[in-house]
Protein backbone atom coordinates (compact mmCIF):
# COMPACT_ATOMS: atom_id res chain seq x y z
CA UNK A 1 0.00 0.00 0.00
CA UNK A 2 1.08 3.37 -0.59
CA UNK A 3 2.27 5.27 2.29
CA UNK A 4 -0.30 8.17 3.96
CA UNK A 5 0.05 10.78 5.72
CA UNK A 6 -1.92 8.71 8.58
CA UNK A 7 0.76 5.56 8.32
CA UNK A 8 3.77 8.03 8.92
CA UNK A 9 1.94 9.43 11.99
CA UNK A 10 1.62 6.22 13.30
CA UNK A 11 5.09 4.92 12.32
CA UNK A 12 6.31 3.82 16.08
CA UNK A 13 9.22 5.46 17.01
CA UNK A 14 9.47 8.80 15.20
CA UNK A 15 6.88 10.47 17.07
CA UNK A 16 5.55 12.68 14.96
CA UNK A 17 2.73 14.80 15.78
CA UNK A 18 0.19 17.24 13.79
CA UNK A 19 0.51 20.88 14.37
CA UNK A 20 -3.12 21.43 13.64
CA UNK A 21 -6.54 19.64 13.46
CA UNK A 22 -6.47 18.44 9.68
CA UNK A 23 -9.75 18.34 7.77
CA UNK A 24 -10.75 14.96 6.44
CA UNK A 25 -8.48 13.83 3.41
CA UNK A 26 -5.51 15.26 4.13
CA UNK A 27 -4.37 12.24 6.27
CA UNK A 28 -4.71 10.34 2.66
CA UNK A 29 -2.52 12.31 0.67
CA UNK A 30 0.54 9.71 -0.68
CA UNK A 31 3.96 10.28 -0.01
CA UNK A 32 6.39 9.79 -2.93
CA UNK A 33 9.64 10.84 -1.01
CA UNK A 34 11.65 12.62 1.33
CA UNK A 35 13.65 16.15 0.91
CA UNK A 36 14.88 18.30 3.86
CA UNK A 37 15.77 21.91 2.69
CA UNK A 38 16.10 24.77 5.01
CA UNK A 39 15.86 27.37 1.77
CA UNK A 40 13.22 30.17 1.88
CA UNK A 41 11.97 29.04 -1.70
CA UNK A 42 12.61 25.32 -1.85
CA UNK A 43 9.29 24.62 -4.49
CA UNK A 44 12.20 24.79 -8.03
CA UNK A 45 14.10 22.20 -6.45
CA UNK A 46 11.35 19.67 -5.31
CA UNK A 47 9.49 17.11 -8.13
CA UNK A 48 5.73 16.94 -6.12
CA UNK A 49 4.97 14.31 -3.96
CA UNK A 50 7.22 15.21 -1.41
CA UNK A 51 7.57 15.56 2.46
CA UNK A 52 9.61 18.72 2.94
CA UNK A 53 11.38 18.86 6.51
CA UNK A 54 12.76 22.02 7.44
CA UNK A 55 14.45 23.74 10.87
CA UNK A 56 13.04 26.57 9.57
CA UNK A 57 16.51 28.66 10.03
CA UNK A 58 16.73 30.91 7.38
CA UNK A 59 12.21 31.61 7.65
CA UNK A 60 11.32 34.50 9.40
CA UNK A 61 8.15 33.39 11.58
CA UNK A 62 6.27 36.94 10.36
CA UNK A 63 2.46 36.11 8.75
CA UNK A 64 3.41 37.56 5.12
CA UNK A 65 7.09 35.71 5.06
CA UNK A 66 4.70 32.61 6.11
CA UNK A 67 2.91 32.95 4.23
CA UNK A 68 4.77 33.20 0.81
CA UNK A 69 6.99 30.32 1.99
CA UNK A 70 3.73 27.45 2.80
CA UNK A 71 2.65 28.76 -0.75
CA UNK A 72 6.21 28.18 -2.59
CA UNK A 73 6.17 24.75 -1.18
CA UNK A 74 2.54 23.83 -1.83
CA UNK A 75 3.17 25.12 -5.76
CA UNK A 76 6.45 22.88 -5.99
CA UNK A 77 4.36 20.26 -4.89
CA UNK A 78 5.08 18.93 -1.94
CA UNK A 79 1.95 16.60 0.46
CA UNK A 80 2.90 17.76 3.66
CA UNK A 81 5.59 20.10 5.60
CA UNK A 82 7.65 18.81 8.43
CA UNK A 83 9.19 21.23 11.06
CA UNK A 84 11.89 19.64 13.43
CA UNK A 85 11.93 20.76 16.77
CA UNK A 86 14.10 20.93 19.74
CA UNK A 87 17.30 22.51 21.63
CA UNK A 88 19.88 24.48 19.36
CA UNK A 89 17.12 24.46 16.82
CA UNK A 90 14.85 27.83 16.01
CA UNK A 91 11.67 26.38 17.19
CA UNK A 92 10.90 24.27 20.12
CA UNK A 93 7.45 24.89 19.67
CA UNK A 94 5.06 25.42 16.14
CA UNK A 95 5.19 29.14 15.79
CA UNK A 96 1.83 29.78 15.40
CA UNK A 97 2.51 32.44 11.99
CA UNK A 98 3.66 28.95 10.16
CA UNK A 99 0.39 27.18 11.24
CA UNK A 100 -2.36 29.39 9.98
CA UNK A 101 -0.23 29.75 6.92
CA UNK A 102 -0.29 25.91 6.83
CA UNK A 103 -4.09 25.63 7.63
CA UNK A 104 -4.81 28.33 4.96
CA UNK A 105 -3.12 26.57 2.92
CA UNK A 106 -4.55 23.12 3.20
CA UNK A 107 -1.19 21.81 3.51
CA UNK A 108 -0.46 19.57 6.58
CA UNK A 109 2.29 20.41 8.77
CA UNK A 110 4.04 18.10 11.05
CA UNK A 111 6.17 18.27 13.85
CA UNK A 112 9.54 16.43 14.36
CA UNK A 113 10.14 16.12 17.89
CA UNK A 114 13.58 16.36 19.90
CA UNK A 115 16.01 13.20 19.68
CA UNK A 116 14.56 12.30 16.45
CA UNK A 117 16.85 12.86 13.05
CA UNK A 118 15.40 14.09 9.63
CA UNK A 119 17.40 11.18 8.20
CA UNK A 120 15.22 8.82 10.31
CA UNK A 121 11.94 10.22 9.17
CA UNK A 122 13.99 10.06 5.36
CA UNK A 123 14.58 5.90 6.19
CA UNK A 124 11.40 5.27 7.37
CA UNK A 125 9.54 6.94 4.42
CA UNK A 126 11.78 5.33 1.75
CA UNK A 127 11.62 1.54 3.81
CA UNK A 128 7.65 1.78 3.10
CA UNK A 129 8.25 3.23 -0.65
CA UNK A 130 10.83 -0.18 -0.86
CA UNK A 131 7.58 -2.42 1.18
CA UNK A 132 5.44 -1.38 -1.75
CA UNK A 133 7.36 -1.77 -4.74
CA UNK A 134 8.47 -5.32 -3.22
CA UNK A 135 4.86 -5.95 -2.69
CA UNK A 136 3.51 -5.22 -6.54
CA UNK A 137 6.26 -7.18 -7.44
CA UNK A 138 5.06 -10.22 -5.81
CA UNK A 139 1.35 -9.52 -6.80
CA UNK A 140 3.17 -8.88 -10.61
CA UNK A 141 4.23 -12.46 -10.24
CA UNK A 142 1.47 -13.88 -9.06
CA UNK A 143 -0.57 -12.44 -12.13
CA UNK A 144 1.63 -13.70 -14.76
CA UNK A 145 1.40 -17.14 -13.35
CA UNK A 146 -2.12 -17.24 -13.62
CA UNK A 147 -1.83 -15.60 -16.76
CA UNK A 148 0.38 -18.66 -18.11
CA UNK A 149 -1.66 -20.96 -16.52
CA UNK A 150 -4.52 -19.50 -18.42
CA UNK A 151 -2.67 -19.78 -21.93
CA UNK A 152 -1.85 -23.02 -21.18
CA UNK A 153 -5.44 -24.13 -21.15
CA UNK A 154 -5.21 -22.83 -24.62
CA UNK A 155 -7.15 -19.62 -26.17
CA UNK A 156 -6.84 -16.27 -26.18
CA UNK A 157 -10.27 -15.35 -23.99
CA UNK A 158 -9.04 -17.30 -21.06
CA UNK A 159 -5.61 -15.10 -21.15
CA UNK A 160 -7.55 -12.11 -21.04
CA UNK A 161 -10.13 -12.94 -18.88
CA UNK A 162 -7.65 -13.87 -16.35
CA UNK A 163 -5.97 -10.54 -16.99
CA UNK A 164 -9.05 -8.71 -16.54
CA UNK A 165 -10.03 -10.64 -13.35
CA UNK A 166 -6.40 -9.59 -11.76
CA UNK A 167 -5.77 -6.18 -13.09
CA UNK A 168 -9.55 -4.68 -13.17
CA UNK A 169 -8.31 -3.76 -17.05
CA UNK A 170 -9.74 -4.50 -19.74
CA UNK A 171 -8.39 -6.24 -22.77
CA UNK A 172 -9.44 -6.69 -26.29
CA UNK A 173 -7.58 -8.58 -28.93
CA UNK A 174 -7.90 -7.54 -32.52
CA UNK A 175 -6.76 -8.77 -35.70
CA UNK A 176 -4.53 -6.73 -38.18
CA UNK A 177 -7.52 -4.64 -39.45
CA UNK A 178 -8.75 -3.77 -36.47
CA UNK A 179 -11.69 -6.73 -36.49
CA UNK A 180 -12.56 -8.38 -33.01
CA UNK A 181 -10.99 -11.90 -32.48
CA UNK A 182 -11.47 -11.95 -28.24
CA UNK A 183 -12.04 -10.21 -25.30
CA UNK A 184 -11.76 -10.54 -21.78
CA UNK A 185 -15.08 -8.90 -20.25
CA UNK A 186 -17.06 -11.72 -20.57
CA UNK A 187 -19.55 -9.26 -23.82
CA UNK A 188 -17.42 -10.97 -26.81
CA UNK A 189 -18.72 -13.77 -28.50
CA UNK A 190 -15.87 -16.39 -27.60
CA UNK A 191 -12.69 -17.03 -27.80
CA UNK A 192 -11.66 -17.36 -31.94
CA UNK A 193 -15.19 -15.61 -32.76
CA UNK A 194 -14.92 -12.28 -34.87
CA UNK A 195 -17.89 -10.15 -32.49
CA UNK A 196 -19.65 -7.87 -35.04
CA UNK A 197 -19.31 -5.03 -32.15
CA UNK A 198 -16.27 -2.57 -33.38
CA UNK A 199 -13.74 -1.01 -31.31
CA UNK A 200 -14.53 2.08 -29.49
CA UNK A 201 -14.17 4.74 -32.17
CA UNK A 202 -11.85 6.95 -30.11
CA UNK A 203 -9.51 4.10 -29.94
CA UNK A 204 -9.75 3.55 -34.11
CA UNK A 205 -7.16 6.00 -34.29
CA UNK A 206 -4.37 4.58 -32.12
CA UNK A 207 -5.39 0.90 -33.69
CA UNK A 208 -4.56 2.45 -37.39
CA UNK A 209 -1.25 3.80 -36.01
CA UNK A 210 0.47 0.99 -34.27
CA UNK A 211 -0.88 -0.96 -37.06
CA UNK A 212 0.74 0.87 -39.81
CA UNK A 213 4.20 0.59 -37.69
CA UNK A 214 3.77 -3.34 -37.42
CA UNK A 215 5.68 -4.81 -34.45
CA UNK A 216 7.68 -1.36 -34.06
CA UNK A 217 5.29 0.87 -32.19
CA UNK A 218 2.07 1.23 -29.39
CA UNK A 219 0.40 4.08 -28.57
CA UNK A 220 -2.04 5.55 -25.51
CA UNK A 221 -4.71 8.34 -25.18
CA UNK A 222 -7.58 9.21 -23.40
CA UNK A 223 -10.95 9.03 -24.60
CA UNK A 224 -14.07 10.16 -22.87
CA UNK A 225 -11.93 9.82 -19.71
CA UNK A 226 -10.68 6.44 -20.15
CA UNK A 227 -7.30 5.48 -20.76
CA UNK A 228 -6.67 3.48 -24.20
CA UNK A 229 -3.26 1.75 -24.92
CA UNK A 230 -2.62 -0.47 -28.24
CA UNK A 231 0.13 -2.84 -28.20
CA UNK A 232 1.29 -4.95 -30.86
CA UNK A 233 0.79 -8.54 -31.05
CA UNK A 234 3.27 -10.95 -33.18
CA UNK A 235 6.82 -12.66 -32.93
CA UNK A 236 8.39 -11.77 -36.46
CA UNK A 237 5.23 -9.93 -38.20
CA UNK A 238 2.16 -8.27 -37.04
CA UNK A 239 -0.44 -10.86 -36.13
CA UNK A 240 -3.02 -8.75 -34.05
CA UNK A 241 -3.05 -5.62 -31.87
CA UNK A 242 -3.90 -5.85 -28.25
CA UNK A 243 -6.33 -2.73 -26.72
CA UNK A 244 -5.82 -2.56 -23.20
CA UNK A 245 -9.10 -0.05 -21.79
CA UNK A 246 -8.09 1.32 -18.53
CA UNK A 247 -4.26 2.18 -17.01
CA UNK A 248 -2.67 -0.57 -15.60
CA UNK A 249 -1.14 0.87 -11.97
CA UNK A 250 2.48 -0.44 -10.81
CA UNK A 251 1.63 -3.93 -10.03
CA UNK A 252 0.09 -4.81 -13.11
CA UNK A 253 2.66 -2.40 -15.57
CA UNK A 254 5.51 -4.73 -15.25
CA UNK A 255 2.94 -7.58 -16.66
CA UNK A 256 2.13 -5.82 -19.80
CA UNK A 257 4.57 -7.46 -21.49
CA UNK A 258 4.28 -10.67 -20.61
CA UNK A 259 0.57 -10.54 -21.41
CA UNK A 260 1.77 -9.28 -24.81
CA UNK A 261 3.79 -12.07 -25.49
CA UNK A 262 1.68 -14.84 -24.57
CA UNK A 263 -1.39 -13.53 -26.89
CA UNK A 264 1.33 -13.46 -29.39
CA UNK A 265 2.36 -17.12 -29.31
CA UNK A 266 -1.28 -18.07 -29.71
CA UNK A 267 -1.20 -15.89 -32.81
CA UNK A 268 1.34 -17.74 -34.14
CA UNK A 269 0.29 -21.00 -32.91
CA UNK A 270 -3.37 -20.00 -34.74
CA UNK A 271 -1.42 -18.90 -37.71
CA UNK A 272 0.45 -22.36 -38.08
CA UNK A 273 -2.81 -24.19 -37.89
CA UNK A 274 -4.50 -22.16 -40.92
CA UNK A 275 -1.81 -22.83 -43.14
CA UNK A 276 -3.95 -26.14 -44.40
CA UNK A 277 -6.44 -23.28 -45.14
CA UNK A 278 -3.94 -21.17 -47.04
CA UNK A 279 -2.78 -23.94 -49.43
CA UNK A 280 -6.63 -25.19 -50.31
CA UNK A 281 -7.54 -21.21 -51.07
CA UNK A 282 -3.92 -21.07 -53.33
CA UNK A 283 -5.32 -24.35 -54.97
CA UNK A 284 -8.30 -22.76 -55.70
CA UNK A 285 -6.08 -19.66 -57.51
CA UNK A 286 -4.69 -21.99 -59.93
CA UNK A 287 -8.45 -23.61 -60.58
CA UNK A 288 -9.83 -20.29 -61.65
CA UNK A 289 -6.75 -19.55 -63.61
CA UNK A 290 -7.33 -22.83 -65.59
CA UNK A 291 -11.23 -22.92 -65.32
CA UNK A 292 -12.35 -22.49 -68.90
CA UNK A 293 -16.28 -22.16 -68.11
CA UNK A 294 -17.91 -19.29 -66.73
CA UNK A 295 -19.91 -22.02 -64.30
CA UNK A 296 -17.25 -23.61 -62.96
CA UNK A 297 -15.19 -20.17 -62.06
CA UNK A 298 -18.57 -18.83 -60.30
CA UNK A 299 -18.41 -22.19 -58.44
CA UNK A 300 -14.70 -21.49 -57.55
CA UNK A 301 -15.52 -18.21 -56.16
CA UNK A 302 -18.13 -19.54 -53.98
CA UNK A 303 -16.51 -21.76 -52.59
CA UNK A 304 -13.79 -19.42 -51.57
CA UNK A 305 -17.15 -16.92 -50.00
CA UNK A 306 -16.55 -14.41 -53.03
CA UNK A 307 -19.58 -13.27 -54.77
CA UNK A 308 -18.42 -11.21 -57.52
CA UNK A 309 -19.78 -10.63 -61.15
CA UNK A 310 -15.91 -9.05 -62.64
CA UNK A 311 -12.64 -9.99 -60.88
CA UNK A 312 -9.29 -8.81 -61.41
CA UNK A 313 -5.59 -9.73 -60.31
CA UNK A 314 -2.93 -8.58 -58.47
CA UNK A 315 0.65 -9.34 -58.55
CA UNK A 316 3.29 -8.53 -55.80
CA UNK A 317 6.75 -9.03 -55.70
CA UNK A 318 8.14 -9.54 -52.44
CA UNK A 319 12.30 -9.12 -52.33
CA UNK A 320 14.28 -10.25 -49.39
CA UNK A 321 13.38 -10.79 -45.87
CA UNK A 322 10.08 -8.57 -45.07
CA UNK A 323 9.72 -9.50 -41.30
CA UNK A 324 9.62 -6.97 -38.80
CA UNK A 325 12.65 -8.18 -36.52
CA UNK A 326 15.64 -5.64 -35.87
CA UNK A 327 18.38 -7.09 -38.75
CA UNK A 328 21.26 -9.56 -37.43
CA UNK A 329 24.55 -8.45 -37.19
CA UNK A 330 26.54 -9.75 -40.06
CA UNK A 331 29.82 -11.67 -39.33
CA UNK A 332 32.99 -10.15 -40.23
CA UNK A 333 33.66 -12.96 -42.22
CA UNK A 334 30.59 -13.21 -44.44
CA UNK A 335 30.24 -11.74 -47.48
CA UNK A 336 27.37 -10.30 -49.04
CA UNK A 337 24.31 -12.96 -50.01
CA UNK A 338 24.25 -13.38 -53.84
CA UNK A 339 21.48 -14.99 -55.35
CA UNK A 340 21.56 -18.35 -56.49
CA UNK A 341 21.84 -19.27 -60.00
CA UNK A 342 18.24 -18.96 -62.10
CA UNK A 343 17.00 -16.55 -59.39
CA UNK A 344 15.31 -13.82 -60.93
CA UNK A 345 17.01 -10.30 -60.31
CA UNK A 346 16.83 -9.32 -56.24
CA UNK A 347 15.91 -12.94 -55.05
CA UNK A 348 17.59 -14.58 -52.76
CA UNK A 349 17.07 -17.25 -49.85
CA UNK A 350 14.57 -15.38 -48.23
CA UNK A 351 12.48 -13.94 -50.73
CA UNK A 352 10.48 -17.25 -51.03
CA UNK A 353 9.83 -17.17 -47.26
CA UNK A 354 8.75 -14.03 -47.45
CA UNK A 355 6.39 -14.18 -49.84
CA UNK A 356 4.45 -16.82 -48.36
CA UNK A 357 4.44 -14.25 -45.66
CA UNK A 358 2.90 -11.61 -47.29
CA UNK A 359 0.67 -13.74 -48.91
CA UNK A 360 -0.55 -15.06 -45.25
CA UNK A 361 -1.04 -11.09 -44.62
CA UNK A 362 -3.21 -10.26 -47.70
CA UNK A 363 -5.24 -13.61 -47.56
CA UNK A 364 -6.43 -12.25 -44.51
CA UNK A 365 -6.99 -8.95 -45.97
CA UNK A 366 -8.67 -9.70 -49.26
CA UNK A 367 -12.39 -10.83 -49.03
CA UNK A 368 -12.07 -14.73 -50.26
CA UNK A 369 -8.26 -15.02 -49.18
CA UNK A 370 -7.54 -16.16 -53.18
CA UNK A 371 -3.56 -15.64 -53.01
CA UNK A 372 -0.91 -17.87 -53.98
CA UNK A 373 2.84 -17.79 -54.53
CA UNK A 374 4.17 -18.64 -58.00
CA UNK A 375 7.51 -17.89 -59.52
CA UNK A 376 8.61 -16.23 -56.41
CA UNK A 377 6.07 -13.52 -56.55
CA UNK A 378 2.17 -13.17 -55.08
CA UNK A 379 -0.31 -13.95 -56.83
CA UNK A 380 -4.05 -12.79 -55.77
CA UNK A 381 -7.58 -12.52 -56.91
CA UNK A 382 -10.18 -10.25 -56.03
CA UNK A 383 -13.72 -8.41 -56.42
CA UNK A 384 -14.42 -4.94 -57.91
CA UNK A 385 -15.36 -2.29 -55.35
CA UNK A 386 -12.07 -3.25 -53.31
CA UNK A 387 -9.72 -0.70 -52.35
CA UNK A 388 -6.61 -2.37 -53.29
CA UNK A 389 -3.89 0.17 -53.29
CA UNK A 390 -4.54 0.76 -49.73
CA UNK A 391 -4.71 -2.96 -48.61
CA UNK A 392 -1.30 -3.29 -50.67
CA UNK A 393 0.10 -0.15 -48.46
CA UNK A 394 -0.84 -1.66 -45.39
CA UNK A 395 0.71 -5.32 -45.86
CA UNK A 396 3.04 -5.12 -48.74
CA UNK A 397 4.84 -1.42 -48.15
CA UNK A 398 7.37 -0.64 -50.97
CA UNK A 399 6.60 -3.98 -52.77
CA UNK A 400 6.36 -3.68 -56.72
CA UNK A 401 2.95 -4.01 -57.81
CA UNK A 402 0.25 -4.57 -60.71
CA UNK A 403 -2.95 -4.54 -60.11
CA UNK A 404 -4.78 -6.05 -63.36
CA UNK A 405 -7.86 -4.81 -65.52
CA UNK A 406 -11.34 -5.84 -63.81
CA UNK A 407 -12.63 -8.74 -66.33
CA UNK A 408 -15.28 -11.82 -65.93
CA UNK A 409 -14.14 -14.58 -63.85
CA UNK A 410 -13.49 -17.27 -66.70
CA UNK A 411 -10.42 -14.71 -68.05
CA UNK A 412 -8.87 -13.57 -64.92
CA UNK A 413 -5.73 -14.79 -66.38
CA UNK A 414 -5.81 -12.25 -68.75
CA UNK A 415 -5.70 -9.63 -66.14
CA UNK A 416 -3.25 -11.96 -64.14
CA UNK A 417 -0.99 -11.54 -67.39
CA UNK A 418 -1.31 -7.57 -67.74
CA UNK A 419 -0.82 -6.94 -63.81
CA UNK A 420 2.78 -9.20 -63.79
CA UNK A 421 3.66 -6.97 -66.87
CA UNK A 422 3.36 -3.77 -65.33
CA UNK A 423 6.22 -5.20 -62.13
CA UNK A 424 9.02 -3.28 -64.36
CA UNK A 425 6.63 -0.04 -64.28
CA UNK A 426 6.33 -0.18 -60.75
CA UNK A 427 9.62 -0.87 -60.16
CA UNK A 428 10.56 2.34 -61.56
CA UNK A 429 7.46 4.48 -60.57
CA UNK A 430 8.26 3.25 -56.71
CA UNK A 431 4.09 2.35 -56.36
CA UNK A 432 1.45 0.10 -57.31
CA UNK A 433 0.69 0.55 -60.79
CA UNK A 434 -2.97 -0.50 -62.29
CA UNK A 435 -3.77 -1.25 -66.29
CA UNK A 436 -5.92 0.78 -67.52
CA UNK A 437 -6.74 1.05 -71.30
CA UNK A 438 -6.17 4.58 -71.75
CA UNK A 439 -2.89 4.75 -69.58
CA UNK A 440 -0.88 2.19 -71.62
CA UNK A 441 1.19 4.55 -73.67
CA UNK A 442 1.90 6.52 -70.17
CA UNK A 443 3.43 3.44 -68.80
CA UNK A 444 5.32 2.32 -71.45
CA UNK A 445 6.99 6.17 -71.50
CA UNK A 446 7.46 5.76 -67.77
CA UNK A 447 9.90 2.90 -68.97
CA UNK A 448 12.55 5.52 -70.53
CA UNK A 449 14.50 7.94 -69.53
CA UNK A 450 12.95 11.28 -69.34
CA UNK A 451 16.25 13.00 -70.94
CA UNK A 452 16.50 10.83 -73.82
CA UNK A 453 12.64 10.82 -74.43
CA UNK A 454 12.46 15.11 -74.47
CA UNK A 455 15.32 14.75 -76.54
CA UNK A 456 13.62 12.53 -79.18
CA UNK A 457 10.07 15.07 -79.11
CA UNK A 458 12.60 17.74 -79.27
CA UNK A 459 14.46 16.36 -82.74
CA UNK A 460 10.71 15.57 -84.03
CA UNK A 461 8.99 18.40 -83.50
CA UNK A 462 12.18 21.02 -83.16
CA UNK A 463 10.76 23.04 -86.13
CA UNK A 464 7.68 24.00 -85.18
CA UNK A 465 8.92 25.12 -81.98
CA UNK A 466 10.46 27.39 -84.33
CA UNK A 467 8.12 29.06 -86.46
CA UNK A 468 6.04 31.94 -85.83
CA UNK A 469 2.80 30.23 -83.66
CA UNK A 470 4.89 27.09 -83.07
CA UNK A 471 2.31 26.16 -80.28
CA UNK A 472 -0.74 26.04 -82.04
CA UNK A 473 0.82 23.87 -84.42
CA UNK A 474 1.57 21.63 -82.02
CA UNK A 475 -1.47 21.72 -80.22
CA UNK A 476 -3.32 21.04 -83.34
CA UNK A 477 -1.49 18.40 -84.43
CA UNK A 478 -1.85 16.61 -80.46
CA UNK A 479 -5.58 16.59 -80.47
CA UNK A 480 -5.80 15.74 -84.17
CA UNK A 481 -3.40 12.34 -83.55
CA UNK A 482 -5.73 12.38 -80.47
CA UNK A 483 -8.69 11.96 -82.14
CA UNK A 484 -8.02 9.53 -84.50
CA UNK A 485 -7.72 12.31 -87.29
CA UNK A 486 -10.91 13.79 -86.77
CA UNK A 487 -10.69 17.16 -88.66
CA UNK A 488 -14.52 17.86 -86.99
CA UNK A 489 -13.41 16.58 -83.77
CA UNK A 490 -10.41 18.87 -83.85
CA UNK A 491 -12.05 21.85 -84.99
CA UNK A 492 -14.76 21.65 -81.78
CA UNK A 493 -11.84 21.09 -79.23
CA UNK A 494 -10.11 23.97 -80.33
CA UNK A 495 -13.08 25.95 -81.52
CA UNK A 496 -11.36 26.62 -84.81
CA UNK A 497 -12.85 26.01 -88.43
CA UNK A 498 -11.92 22.92 -89.67
CA UNK A 499 -10.48 25.02 -92.49
CA UNK A 500 -7.57 26.59 -89.79
CA UNK A 501 -6.93 22.90 -88.32
CA UNK A 502 -6.29 21.80 -91.94
CA UNK A 503 -3.77 24.76 -92.73
CA UNK A 504 -2.21 24.24 -89.57
CA UNK A 505 -1.19 21.04 -90.09
CA UNK A 506 -0.30 21.46 -94.16
CA UNK A 507 1.99 23.57 -92.33
CA UNK A 508 3.38 21.39 -89.65
CA UNK A 509 3.96 18.53 -92.44
CA UNK A 510 5.80 21.20 -94.33
CA UNK A 511 8.29 22.04 -91.74
CA UNK A 512 8.68 18.60 -90.35
CA UNK A 513 8.82 16.84 -93.54
CA UNK A 514 6.86 14.15 -91.98
CA UNK A 515 3.34 12.86 -94.06
CA UNK A 516 0.31 11.99 -91.78
CA UNK A 517 -0.57 9.19 -94.27
CA UNK A 518 2.69 7.67 -93.74
CA UNK A 519 2.15 5.33 -90.31
CA UNK A 520 5.89 5.37 -89.24
CA UNK A 521 5.58 9.65 -89.74
CA UNK A 522 2.64 9.38 -87.97
CA UNK A 523 3.82 6.93 -85.13
CA UNK A 524 6.94 9.43 -84.75
CA UNK A 525 4.26 12.60 -84.47
CA UNK A 526 2.24 10.63 -81.93
CA UNK A 527 5.00 9.47 -79.95
CA UNK A 528 6.89 13.09 -79.43
CA UNK A 529 3.36 14.77 -78.66
CA UNK A 530 2.76 11.91 -76.15
CA UNK A 531 5.96 12.75 -74.39
CA UNK A 532 5.86 16.54 -74.37
CA UNK A 533 2.11 15.90 -72.72
CA UNK A 534 3.46 14.10 -69.99
CA UNK A 535 2.41 10.78 -71.62
CA UNK A 536 -1.27 11.73 -71.25
CA UNK A 537 -2.85 9.69 -73.38
CA UNK A 538 -6.51 10.56 -72.67
CA UNK A 539 -8.62 9.87 -76.17
CA UNK A 540 -12.05 11.55 -77.49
Amino acid sequence: MPLRIADLLARPGLHLAAAYEFPAGLLDRTIQAAAVSDLPRPGKWLQGGELLMTTGLLLPMEPAACRAYVRDVAEGGAVCLALGLGQGLPCQDAPRPLVEAARAAGLPLLTVPDGVPFIAVTKAVFDARADEQRAALHRAFATQRRLTAAAADGGLRPTLAEWTAATGVGATVLDPLGRLLATGDGNGNGDGDRDEDAPPAAARDLIERVAAHGLRGSASGTAGGRYLEVQPLGARRLRGLLLLTGRPDAAARPVVPGLVSLLSLELERRHLMDEPERRRRSALVSDLLTADSPEHCQHILTSAGLSAERVRAVVVEVAGDRTERAPKPERPDAGPERDRPGDRPGTGRGTEAAAHETAADLALALPGGLVRVADGRVEAVVGEGLDVREILGRFAPGCPAGIGPLTAPETVRVSLRQAAGLLAVSRTRGEPVEARQSHSGRLLLDLGDRRTLHGYADAVLGPLDLADHGEDLVTTLAVWLETGGSWDTTSRRLAVHRHTVRNRLDKAMALTGRRLDDPDDRFDLWLATRIRGGGDTGGA
